[in-house]
Parts: structure tokens; C-alpha cells; sequence
């Protein structure tokens, strides 16, 4: 992996939570609420004399706020967010690219900057899974790598179009956006996908990490040091903190909630405590509380703290006993040994302290990923670098063909070839030259183009689990085959261009149109205008 500059400590106009995060003296605390359906609901009420609490303790320096968590329609974490701000206590949004084109996110970006709402968590978002008459569209136009670099020009003033071909500078806004990543995959293909990722996302101007939720305290070790390791060893790291009842433990165990680890044995010793009085709720909060004093001997900034019903009497009573546990956080190292089934790490492991080392573990050598990869690989060599044999031929022959009576015909062909070979979406703007010749709009239900999404298990897709593997797996076991897996982390790719949608997908790249271009140095050439025909009276 390559460094990467460090990002400098918060500015002098950043908002509290920025400052907690950036503040060495303080553990920053923020506790996430979950908005229902419905706009006057009990649920709703609740939330917020919840959140007024909060607010007067002084103790939490966040509220943050989900998204139509589990991808059903709930109050908009936006409209709560300004009206929590109200309260006297920062939120902090999640923003996610499930529901929302590039165009309604820019106007809600406008819309936060206008209400004072600076904290966001970019995030790829659940996918969407019931709605009014059915099932609705999933959108994911951005990924959290492209809406972080839309987010970072509006904090430079983004320059904009205006009529008659001029432009002008809006007002830098202000946005504090961070991250989110998971240290809690089970495969090391897998796992380096989210790595490369995280890498991109730290690029593209993320200013915090928050962990995904998980139990193996080697893995939170692991995540700690591989933000270090890219070189962003300022971005403040927060820890997911979760009071675990056994019904959500039920649930992550199998899987339900896509990218919450729960492994077989904790699952246990969650059942043999649910006997008691209490079902296990005395246990629940000292766990967490634990984990609290863990992440913060550890050298974590602060604590995302979650559970279902959780009150903030609770919450007061993880972050107090958690301040306690922390003097002598090393001692519970052994209490959260929550390994994944042949779990792969890394780091190697450190067997004084029960975390890592700071040698990163051998990797095997990639294996043969058979003979059509390498066909593809010989084929992008001869026709899709401009030093292949081919390049210059099937340039010549796109420019004839562009715009000429033939170009429907060659766009027929071409589309049929890669039908058979990439199930292709003519999309217009292809990637498969970025992901190891896989087509993520047609064999990724996010259509992710920079990397993949927190919901894989055990290398498959959260939509298709034992059937059809994470794209990103499969990228990177091609890639590490000739040692080429950390292009994976390298360049984000723009959002496809819809505007090339059923269009030649060769014509765009051999005539500079495509997001390849700038990348190649290929000249763009523009399209040529069809003549229209005469008007028959």
C-alpha cells in the first residue's frame, strides 16, 4: 500500500464534534439514534426527549442519526438532524447514495449547509427493500468515494456553470465528512477490497474513520494500524460500541444485518445470559462498556455507541464505566477474543498483548484465475493501451464509424460481445478496464466502481450468499494472480456519464469520451452532429 499525505488537525471554524475528535485530551462520545416511520409518531417523541437529554448532560458530543436504516423508509435523517441542532447538541447525518441521484444529493448538500448541519457520515447505505406499492428502485449513481469528492470541491467553492458558457465560484461550505470501515472480513480478498477502499475514501478528503461493528478487539488493533500505514496517521479512528441483545446477536450471527459481525461464540454466552431477571441487560451494558474502556486505552478518538432501545440512562452508564474500565483497558484484551472462522488477519499476531505486531502477515502467491482472464489481459494489451497493436486501428476505425450510417450496427456488435461475456448494461462508460475485466453495473447490485461495499460474508454477496461472490473478490483474486491487486486502491473512478447510456462503449474510449481519458491521455474528439434531414412538405 502506498502513503498518503496526513491530514492537518481541525480548522479554526470546525464544528465541536470535529473538535472533540481532533482534541487528544478527549474521548469523543456519539450515540446513535434510529428514526421510525411516520412524522409525529411515539417513536419520534421519544428520540427526541432522548436527544434533550443528551443535550444537557454535556456528556455526548454527537448525535448521529441513520438513514432509512435497514432500507426501509423512516424520518428523514436530514429534516431531524436540523431539528436536533435546534436542541443545543450536534448531529451528525449519515448520508448514503442508495436512494438519491448525484444531482438530489448536491441539493442536499446545499440544503445542510444553509441549516448549519456540518457532520456527515458518507456511506454506501442498505439496500433499499420495501416501499409504497412494492419494492422501489435502488439508485447508488455515487458511490461514498465520488459524493467525497463532491462534498470536498463544495468545501473549496466548486465552480459552477452559469448561461452564455461562463462559470462562477459558489461559497466554500463548511462539511466535517467521515467514513466508514469494516476490519471484520473474513477472507483476505475480502478484506483488502475494504482496505483499498478506505484508502480511496481517505483521498478523496474523508476527515474520520468509524469502525463497523464487530467483537475481535485484534481486528480493531488492525484498523487502528492500517490508517497509519496509509499514511493518514491524523484521521481520528472511532470505535462501534453496540449493546448487543440476543435478538440482534441472532440476526448478525446469520447475517441479516449485512457487515455486523457477530461469531458463533459470543452468540453463546450471549444465550447462557439472557437467564436471568434482567435477560441479560446488566451484561449487555457492562460488555459495552468494556469495549468502551478497550477502544479508548487502545488509542481510539472516540466511541460510536448503538442498541436497540437503548435509553440514555444507559448510555450514561457504558461512557462512565467505560472511563473507569480504560485505566487498565489492557486487561481486557482476552475478553474480546471473537476470531471469524479461519479469520484472516493482517498483522501478524502479538502474544504478550493478545493484538498485533507490527509486521504485516506473508501472503500466499495469487493463484491461475483461468484462461479468460488471461485472454482479456492479452486483449486489453493489443487494443486497449495505447502502445498495443490494435489501438490505432480500432481508433481509426471508431472514428469512421462515429456518426456515420454504421455506428448503429457496430454498436449492435459490440454490445452482443460483451452481453455473452460481462452480462454489459451499455452503460456507455465502461469500467471493465478498472476491475479486472468484471462489470460492476451488471455483476454488483450497488454498481460500485471504487470499491466494494461493507455488506460481503465470507466473500459472497449480501445478495447473493453461497451463489455468487463479492465482485471485489473476485477482482482481487484475478489482480493478485500478477501481483497487480493494488491498483484496487489506486485512482477513484468518476460516476458513469449517463449521458453515453446505450452508446458505443469503443467509440467513447477510443475517442477520448469515456472516464478513461484523462487516465490514457487520449484525445477527446467530439461527437459529430448528424445532418437532419430535409423537412418534406
Amino acid at each position: 500500500m502506498l502513503a498518503q499525505d496526513g491530514i492537518s488537525t481541525a480548522s479554526a471554524h470546525a464544528s465541536k464534534y470535529e473538535h472533540s475528535l481532533y482534541d487528544a485530551n478527549t474521548f469523543s462520545v456519539t450515540w446513535e439514534l434510529v428514526p421510525g416511520r411516520g412524522a409525529f409518531e411515539k417513536t419520534q417523541q421519544d428520540l427526541i426527549e432522548e436527544a434533550q437529554k443528551a443535550a444537557a448532560s454535556g456528556r455526548v458530543h454527537a448525535l448521529t442519526i441513520t438513514d432509512n436504516p435497514g432500507g426501509q423508509p423512516a424520518l428523514s435523517a436530514e429534516m431531524l438532524g436540523a431539528e436536533i441542532g435546534r436542541l443545543g447538541i450536534e448531529p451528525l447525518v449519515h448520508l448514503t447514495c442508495k436512494d438519491k441521484n448525484r444531482n438530489q444529493l448536491e441539493s442536499l448538500l446545499y440544503g445542510l449547509e444553509r441549516a448549519g448541519v456540518h457532520n456527515l457520515l458518507v456511506m454506501t447505505g442498505d439496500l433499499p427493500k420495501s416501499g409504497y406499492g412494492g419494492a422501489p428502485k435502488p439508485v447508488f449513481d455515487l458511490d461514498p468515494v465520488t459524493l467525497l469528492g463532491l462534498i470536498s470541491e463544495l468545501n473549496a467553492g466548486k465552480e459552477v456553470p452559469k448561461p452564455g458558457g461562463k462559470t462562477t465560484t459558489l461559497r466554500a461550505a463548511g462539511f466535517f465528512a467521515g467514513v466508514v470501515a469494516s476490519p471484520f472480513k473474513a477472507l483476505e480478498a475480502e478484506q483488502m477490497g475494504q482496505y483499498y477502499k478506505l484508502k480511496k475514501k481517505l483521498t478523496a478528503g474523508a476527515r474520520f474513520v468509524v469502525s463497523q461493528l464487530g467483537f475481535d478487539a485484534r481486528k480493531f488493533h488492525e484498523l487502528l494500524q492500517v490508517v497509519k500505514l496509509l499514511g493518514f496517521e491524523k484521521i481520528p479512528v472511532v470505535g462501534n460500541v453496540y449493546v448487543l441483545p440476543l435478538g440482534a446477536a441472532r440476526v448478525m450471527n446469520s447475517n441479516g444485518l449485512p457487515g455486523c459481525v457477530v461469531p458463533d461464540k459470543l452468540l453463546r454466552e450471549i444465550q447462557a445470559e439472557t437467564v436471568g431477571p434482567d435477560k441479560g441487560k446488566a451484561k449487555r451494558l457492562e460488555r459495552a462498556a468494556k469495549m468502551y474502556g478497550l477502544l479508548k486505552g487502545m488509542g481510539y478518538a472516540g466511541a460510536h455507541i448503538s442498541g436497540h432501545g437503548m435509553v440514555f440512562a444507559d448510555l450514561l452508564e457504558v461512557i462512565e464505566r467505560g472511563d473507569e474500565l480504560s485505566r487498565r483497558w489492557q486487561e481486557l484484551v482476552p475478553e474480546f477474543n471473537y476470531p471469524q472462522n479461519n479469520g484472516w488477519y493482517f498483522f501478524e499476531p502479538d502474544k504478550q498483548t493478545g493484538l498485533n505486531a507490527g509486521d504485516a502477515a506473508a501472503r500466499p502467491k495469487g493463484s491461475s484465475p483461468g484462461v479468460g482472464y488471461a485472454a482479456m489481459r492479452a486483449l486489453h494489451g493489443l487494443a486497449f493501451t495505447k502502445e498495443g497493436a490494435l489501438f490505432r486501428p480500432m481508433r481509426a476505425l471508431a472514428k469512421r464509424v462515429d456518426g456515420s450510417a454504421c455506428e448503429k450496427a457496430y454498436t449492435k456488435c459490440e454490445q452482443a460481445i460483451k452481453g455473452l461475456t460481462n452480462d454489459c448494461q451499455h452503460c456507455g462508460d465502461c469500467a471493465l478496464l478498472d476491475l479486472a475485466y468484471l462489470c460492476p453495473m451488471s455483476q454488483c447490485p450497488k454498481n460500485q466502481r471504487n470499491g466494494p461495499c461493507g455488506g460481503s460474508y465470507e466473500g459472497w454477496c449480501e445478495m447473493y450468499p453461497n451463489e455468487r461472490k463479492c465482485i471485489y473478490v473476485r477482482a482481487y483474486e484475478r489482480l493478485k494472480s500478477h501481483a497487480a491487486e493494488a491498483a484496487l486502491g489506486e485512482g477513484a473512478i468518476p460516476p458513469v456519464n449517463h449521458e453515453l447510456n446505450q452508446t458505443s462503449s469503443w467509440i467513447n474510449f477510443y475517442l477520448g469520451r469515456d472516464h478513461s481519458a484523462p487516465q490514457l491521455g487520449i484525445e477527446k474528439i467530439p461527437r459529430k452532429q448528424k445532418k437532419k434531414k430535409p423537412h418534406q412538405v
